[in-house]
């Protein structure tokens, strides 16, 4: 890719095809000729307002992969992306492809209880959610309770074999890549256009707001009835990631509010642009200040959590224009038409810029694994606790099975309010129980699949173990209750 792309030609021609319009080539093979023809596609580019940072014609003609890559991702989010969803971006008045695309999935995947989509990567892993935007919208292809009982790769397989055949969609991705801790968020939205393109869709303002609240409201309520604990531990599936400040080209830095978007840089772009991010990043070390000290109790903890990674998603948004200013203020010092007043001025600019950048991105990092450790203390506790709990009222019932049924009725009366004792003790512990459904585990590289293996085996046991205590309760108040009635029927006709 990055040595058929160095010359040109090949980028004149896929626009040619997305513009529509005839583009003269230079057919020289010197370096000059390359120059030329990529500096047309740069031109063609920003006449059709593909935004793009910091890449130049020498990039593509020396072959550099990361710039060369970026370049492309900016022609799919121009031509893909944003041109599929242009006419629902103007309705809902709406510059952001992401945010719309991310509601559409909510809003096409909400009745399904299995599935939570966050964001365009961990929420795509175990492949329930393709299968839910395409079930959703045609229902008629597959059951969807087979899917449920599929691996994450079967699933992913599943939803993209379907697509293909029913829809006409190429399998652009492949299971074993999507099935990972962190899939790239960029083939996923690539996929999901294609999607968003062929199926029906409705998004309403409301759905947007919904998901400006995110991730505040990751959290479900507890479903009334019986309760499982197999698979809960997939209502928070979160994956620990730095926020790096990476040197990438994004969909994120294609939108963010900047000016810093021109090949040439002036001063005073830099300066608006710099007065931007100083103005977030003041508000982001005053909200950073005033989150509370870290709890003991394990509700609060689960929402001082759900608080700092909303946090921590708000960093992610931002690093691109912090990237920016600092890339522009290089930029215009490597221009060399400053001052050696004006060049001190930005060199001292760009050095306080990145220590308050880099010494909040580390506090926010060090809270965070914080805030991961006491939740996994408290939640550890939890589950242990209910072992025990489990355990003692396990030998109760055993005590109460090798019990002779009742010989009369005060007899009788004694074991019902035995068992009502027993149901008052299951029913404060299913107040525990609950809090289990909304158990955040973190994955890290670290720990892998393995440590959630052993999680998932551990909560299916005790799942099973409450189910089972649940069921003899019931079953054994039932007998009761009809001995309780002939006893009754008994004495009235003596």
């Amino acid at each position: 890719m990055f040595t058929d792309l160095k010359d040109g030609r090949k980028l004149l021609d896929l626009l040619e095809g997305l513009t529509g319009k005839p583009l003269p080539k230079e057919r020289g093979s010197t370096r000059v000729h390359a120059l030329n023809n990529v500096n047309r596609v740069l031109q063609v580019l920003h006449q059709n307002n593909v935004e793009l940072v910091n890449i130049g014609g020498t990039d593509i003609v020396d072959g550099n992969h990361k710039l060369t890559l970026g370049l492309l991702w900016s022609i799919i989010l121009h031509w893909q992306v944003k041109d599929v969803m242009k006419n629902i971006m103007s309705d809902l008045q709406q510059t952001n492809s992401e945010k719309i695309l991310l509601s559409w999935v909510r809003q096409s995947s909400r009745p399904y209880s299995q599935v939570n989509v966050l964001n365009f990567t961990t929420s795509w892993a175990d492949g329930l959610a393709f299968n839910a935007v395409i079930h959703r919208h045609k229902p008629e292809f597959f059951s969807w309770d087979k899917v449920v009982t599929m691996s994450p790769i079967e699933r992913l397989e599943h939803a993209f074999s379907m697509a293909k055949n029913h829809l006409g969609i190429e399998k652009l991705l492949d299971p074993e890549d999507v099935a990972v801790p962190l899939p790239d968020k960029k083939s996923i939205i690539m996929y999901l256009t294609s999607l968003f393109e062929v199926l029906p869709k409705q998004v309403t303002m409301e759905d947007i707001r919904e998901v400006e609240t995110l991730p505040r409201r990751f959290k479900q309520e507890c479903e009334d009835g019986e309760f499982t604990l197999k698979q809960a531990y997939v209502t928070f599936l979160l994956t620990t990631q730095a926020v790096a400040l990476e040197e990438e080209q994004s969909s994120s830095r294609a939108e963010t509010p900047s000016t810093v978007t021109e090949v040439d840089m002036d001063l005073d772009s830099y300066q608006v642009a710099l007065e931007e991010v100083l103005t977030w990043l003041l508000s982001a070390e005053d909200a950073f200040r005033e989150q509370e000290e870290i709890s003991g109790d394990v509700e609060e903890v689960k929402e001082q959590f759900a608080t700092h990674e909303a946090f921590m998603m708000e960093l992610t948004a931002h690093q691109s224009s912090v990237g920016s200013v600092l890339q522009a203020g290089n930029q215009l010092v490597a221009q060399g038409n400053l001052s050696p007043e004006e060049e001190f001025e930005i060199q001292e600019q760009m050095l306080l810029l990145n220590s308050r950048w880099e010494e909040l991105r580390v506090e926010s990092m060090d809270r965070q694994s914080r805030l991961h450790d006491m939740l996994m203390e408290l939640q550890k506790k939890q589950l242990q606790q209910l072992s025990d709990w489990l355990t003692v009222t396990e030998e109760r019932i055993q005590k109460m099975e090798s019990q002779l049924l009742a010989e009369d009725l005060e007899a009788l009366q004694k074991q019902l309010e035995e068992h009502k004792s027993l149901q008052s003790d299951l029913e404060a512990e299913q107040v525990k129980v609950n809090s289990l459904t909304h158990m955040v585990v973190i994955v890290d590289e670290s720990s892998g699949e393995s440590a959630t293996a052993v999680l998932e085996e551990q909560l299916q046991k005790l799942g099973e173990r409450w189910t089972a205590v649940c069921r003899w309760t019931e079953e054994r108040r039932v007998k009761l209750q009809e001995i309780q009635l002939l006893w009754q029927e008994l004495l009235e006709e003596q």
